[in-house]
């Protein structure tokens, strides 16, 4: 994750990263989908299919694109969420 500190969104990310990546290699064998929501400081790990599902057409073809990549990278899928900028964004970071 350090190539990409410079993101705020990652910066918002950082302080809770080893809890982030603890919790993410507890169900590692299932490949969850990691959402990180900034004004309520939690993390929240879902079902690939379950979060896709919650999406619509054209974010399900971004993620089942990044969901590929992520896995024949070995690496995690990551949105985080900020409700107070009303956005959501997607990374694809290393966790090993």
């Amino acid at each position: 994750m350090a190539e990409q500190l410079d993101d705020p969104f990652l910066d918002a990310v950082a302080e809770h990263w080893e809890k982030i990546v603890a919790g993410y290699k507890q169900f590692e064998d299932k490949r969850p989908v990691v959402l990180y929501d900034i004004q309520e400081e939690r993390v929240y790990l879902y079902p690939y299919e379950d979060f896709k599902n919650d999406m619509s057409p054209k974010s399900q073809v971004s993620l089942a694109e990044q969901y590929e990549l992520a896995g024949k990278l070995g690496k995690m899928v990551m949105f985080v969420r900020d409700n107070d900028a009303e956005k959501l964004v997607s990374f694809i970071l290393d966790y090993k």
